[in-house]
Formats: C-alpha cells, structure tokens, sequence
C-alpha cells in the first residue's frame, strides 16, 4: 500500500463522493464520520507538509545563490534548537576528539 493517499485530486474527489452517498454512519463497530474526518485531518496536514518542503528548498536556493555554504546554514539551524549546555558539552568532545588525533 502506497504512502500517498490518492494519485490525483480526481481520485480524491470520487472517494469521497462515494463516502458522502454511504447512508450507513458505522461500518463493523468503526465511526464511519470520525475515522473520514481524522484520515482528511492527516491528508490536509500531508499537503501543507509538501508545501512547506517545497519552500524551505526554495529557501536553501536562495541562500545558496546569495553564497552561504548550504551545509554550514544547516548546522547552526540544528544548533539553534539544542539547549546551551548540550552546545557546549559536544564542542568539549570534539575539542577532546581533535585533541587525541592531533588536529
């Protein structure tokens, strides 16, 4: 079974036409409403994570183009969400780590 709901919006579209026209409001003990309103929540949140990729790439672009080296951008966004204290605890270690290669 495939990750991605539906392929088109079409196919979208007829599911739930034939859902809408389904009189029967609980099918074998399920909440017919509530699991339709909770797989369309997931569908929703699916697309704007879509969207949401699609920008920060664009953004990546963008920052490229302006000279940043992309993977050092990415690195000070990972440190930004640890606390201080773990900041300084893992540059301690590869401070300690370059220390015993000789760097």
């Amino acid at each position: 079974m495939s990750d991605v709901p539906f392929d088109t919006e079409d196919q979208a579209a007829a599911s739930r036409a034939r859902q809408t026209n389904d009189p029967d409001p609980e099918v074998g003990g399920i909440a017919v409403d509530r699991l339709r309103s909770i797989i369309e929540r997931v569908e929703r949140l699916e697309e704007e994570r879509k969207a949401l990729g699609s920008d920060i790439k664009d953004i990546f672009a963008e920052a490229k183009n302006a000279g940043f080296d992309i993977a050092v951008v990415k690195q000070v966004l990972r440190l930004r969400k640890k606390e201080p204290a773990e900041i300084e605890e893992q540059e301690t270690l590869l401070d300690l780590y370059r220390r015993a290669l000789g760097m």
